[in-house]
């Protein structure tokens, strides 16, 4: 049975409030179906004008894959962040870990990414999170992320 959902979207002003990223480093556009059990889905809507494109590459514009992982990580953040009482205010993310990291297909302008994250752990302001990057249902990424919120 899932765990009930506790937000049903974060949209990008929330996001904003959350997280400390800016453009060009902040990665995803809202959350989705934050679930008691700290899992949600961030979303993505990849497009050519993302700067990363410019020289990654000219020719065959594919997303990459670090910045795939970056949004794992956003993702988890605002998941830990807006699921613990008292921590609505803005923090300070540091990843701490990233295992188990296969990139599995690339991602081109058009597609819209689904970071499908759930916890595997925490342990005070440590947080540790696997997910499943998806277009159109298909995982193109995974990763578990480790990180730890600061003031």
């Amino acid at each position: 049975m899932e765990a009930p959902v506790r937000f049903e979207l974060v949209d990008i002003n929330t996001i904003l409030k959350t997280l400390p990223h800016r453009y060009p480093m902040l990665l995803i556009d809202r959350v989705i179906n934050i679930r008691s059990d700290y899992s949600g889905i961030g979303i993505k809507n990849v497009t050519f004008n993302e700067p990363a494109f410019t020289g990654h590459f000219p020719e065959r514009p594919v997303y990459p894959g670090v910045m795939m992982i970056e949004a794992m990580a956003q993702t988890a953040g605002v998941i830990g962040i807006l699921s613990v009482e008292g921590t609505e205010k803005p923090r300070a993310v540091y990843f701490l870990t990233i295992d188990k990291c296969k990139f599995r297909k690339p991602v081109m302008p058009g597609d819209i990414i689904e970071y499908h994250m759930r916890s595997i752990g925490h342990r005070k302001s440590m947080w540790w999170f696997h997910g499943d990057a998806k277009v159109n249902g298909t995982t193109v990424a995974e990763a578990d992320v480790g990180a730890m919120l600061t003031d």
